[in-house]
């Protein structure tokens, strides 16, 4: 069982959703990142996903943009976010790790060395955001022989027609992208996820984690009620760009953005397990 399998299953027996935080890996640098990262499990976070600094982002709106060009400015490289995930399993080894990324980076570094590096640094999932499922072969059958998941997403405006095909090869859990367009812009209702996820668990049995667009610890609580995760992304990064100074981290960052993932968590850990689609 891996560590994505494992932890949903302790959190379905639990009878709760899982909240699960972004970093932007070397954001505002790399101590401040790893930093962050390590403190995340003991304030409330069940999984990690962390992204990697990518100059042509397609699926990030401005908050995101803006916390890759930090990471970037302050030397991030795939490899280097492989060693940051490395030091963080030298101390945690439970909470799952994902990285969510672009395909050019893992292409340089060649798909079967990145799975094999990744694997042993202790990363658990993969979500390639311009990795079309017609050309997975590029990556899957390397993630399968480390034991990567591959989460898929799923956006609104997915066809029924499509939804078969994008999941039969997906594993962990899906991403359902909960508003068309990119990061951080607007917020799902709990009207419009009640509507959606049904028909996205008639097709698949894979826990579901609803992102983009959720801020608040109100919004994190309607989405574990209705799906299985809450992923929680550019109101984070906001807050850690607030507390910088000339860009640079200062005493307040990791207090502030800490502060706020444990107010989200509380409020998802006590949201009742009670899905609208009768499940």
């Amino acid at each position: 069982m891996s560590r994505i399998e494992k932890r949903f299953a302790q959190l379905k027996a639990a009878g709760r959703g899982a909240l699960i935080p972004y970093l932007e890996a070397f954001d505002p640098d790399r101590e401040t990142s790893l930093a962050l990262l390590k403190a995340m499990p003991s304030n409330g976070a069940d999984l990690i996903e962390i992204g990697v600094p990518f100059s042509d982002p397609s699926a990030d709106g401005p908050t995101i943009q803006k916390a890759a060009l930090r990471g970037l400015k302050a030397g991030a490289t795939l490899s280097g976010v492989l060693e940051m995930v490395q030091s963080f399993r030298e101390e945690e080894d439970e909470t799952p790790i994902i990285l969510m990324g672009y395909l050019n980076p893992i292409d340089s570094y060649g798909a079967e060395a990145f799975c094999r590096d990744a694997s042993a640094c202790g990363v658990d999932g993969l979500i390639i955001v311009d990795l079309p499922v017609e050309e997975a072969d590029f990556i899957m059958p390397h993630a399968q022989r480390y034991g990567l998941d591959i989460i898929r997403l799923i956006a609104p405006n997915t066809p029924e027609s499509r939804l078969h095909f994008l999941t039969a090869q997906a594993s962990g859990f899906l991403y359902y992208v909960s508003v068309t367009g990119v990061t951080g812009t607007r917020t799902a209702s709990h009207e419009e996820l009640a509507a959606a996820l049904p028909r996205i668990r008639a097709v698949s049995p894979l826990p579901i984690a609803i992102g983009f667009g959720i801020r608040t610890p109100a919004q994190a609580a309607i989405a574990v009620r209705t799906g299985d995760a809450a992923v929680v992304a550019s109101s984070l990064i906001s807050t850690l760009e607030e507390t910088l100074l000339d860009g640079r981290a200062t005493a307040r960052t990791l207090p502030s953005i800490l502060q706020q993932l444990k107010a989200i968590s509380e409020a998802v850990h006590q949201s009742a397990k009670s899905r609208v689609d009768g499940d």
